[in-house]
């Protein structure tokens, strides 16, 4: 069976409102198909986002709607009780003609459609620092609103996503089997990785030790997951939350830091234009702080920079053994594709180590 005739099953199996119009693939993302919409109905046009699911990313797409749906009801409370509107606050699932959240299609994959959130822009880039400001008070209110939820139900849909003891035993045994004969030519590179290993483990202990907070987090906090509103410029919602899951805020801010500060591009292959942007960075924090609003720890805090290091430093070393492994993870344009977004990782490692200070004042001055 073609797309096009899939696409039509699953359409007939949710329950829509209206006269379907048009359907069309939407958006920029890389993992699920995604696709909008159209229906007229007596109130005019309604339109819907429908994805299907990756399962070779998410290999348990009934535990991956568990944690939207929970996490989802849980924000519409939050939202209302402070009289927002949660149909634009938070996504909304339709349910499907068989009662559930999700349908499976005649061919095993797995469906679901959210409402479309009108009046709303996500954006690729920064292109202004009030955008890299709106989302981080976005993502920090994700934060404060999902603090009492517990956590440890929810299903890790990626296992072991952010723990970058596991990712740095992973990274040793890419070293060790070399099967693409490629490490002689990355020592240096590898030596960056194997002189950090007592940093790899600084999170992931202070996690072990109940000394920093397991909560929900996204783990995917770029300026692209958050709508904007188009009539006030500010943040909205948060999307796309598959790999909403038990982790920590610290990596979650991190992960933002190490997208957004960067003054270059993730594969630049010229290493002096790639720093931290301390005003970026500055512009991140406040916001993140004023949208969590209290719901961090002191340790949660302190270790804010630390989550900025670990989460490029993670990245850069993931970068480092896919290419050691022969590029089967991460999508490549280039032979060395892989190669230079693990250097440009590591300057910006080597910049944040050098401003770590700066960071931690910073941090202290919004706290």
């Amino acid at each position: 069976m073609d797309r096009e005739q899939i696409v039509k099953e699953v359409v007939g199996s949710f329950v829509l409102l209206g006269d379907l119009r048009e359907i069309s693939v939407y958006g920029s993302g890389h993992i699920n198909d995604t696709f909008r919409l159209s229906y007229e109905t007596e109130n005019g046009i309604r339109r819907y986002i429908l994805q299907r699911m990756n399962r070779s990313v998410f290999a348990a797409p009934e535990e991956l709607m568990e944690n939207i749906i929970g996490v989802t009801g849980w924000l519409k409370e939050k939202i209302r009780e402070v009289g927002g509107n949660p149909e634009r606050e938070t996504l909304t699932l339709v349910k499907s003609r068989n009662g559930n959240y999700y349908y499976q299609d005649s061919e095993g994959e797995y469906w679901r459609i959210y409402l479309f959130v009108e009046g709303t822009t996500s954006y690729d880039q920064v292109e202004r620092p009030e955008d890299f400001y709106q989302s981080a008070v976005t993502f920090g209110h994700f934060q404060r609103m999902m603090a009492d939820y517990p956590a440890r139900t929810l299903h890790e849909t990626i296992p072991g996503f952010h723990n970058t003891v596991k990712r740095f035993g992973d990274f040793k045994r890419a070293v060790e089997a070399d099967v693409c004969g490629r490490v002689k030519e990355v020592e240096e590179e590898i030596r960056f990785v194997m002189e950090r290993e007592a940093f790899a483990h600084t999170l992931c202990d202070l996690e072990a030790r109940g000394e920093i907070p397991v909560r929900v987090t996204h783990n995917d906090t770029k300026l692209n997951n958050i709508l904007m509103d188009n009539e006030t410029g500010k943040g909205l919602c948060v999307i796309d939350l598959d790999t909403v899951m038990p982790g920590l805020a610290v990596n979650d801010f991190g992960d933002s830091i190490r997208f957004g500060a960067s003054t270059g591009s993730e594969d630049e292959k010229d290493l002096s234009k790639i720093s931290c942007d301390l005003d970026l960075y500055r512009i991140y924090t406040r916001g993140f702080l004023e949208g969590c609003c209290g719901a961090l720890t002191d340790v949660e805090l302190d270790h804010l920079p630390t989550g900025a290091i670990m989460m490029t430093f993670e990245c850069g070393m993931r970068f480092l053994a896919d290419y050691l492994e022969g590029d089967h993870y991460f999508k490549i344009s280039r032979k060395e594709h892989n190669l230079d977004r693990c250097r440009t990782q590591f300057k910006l490692v080597r910049d944040m180590e050098e401003k770590l200070e700066e960071m931690k004042a910073i941090v202290n001055e919004y706290r």
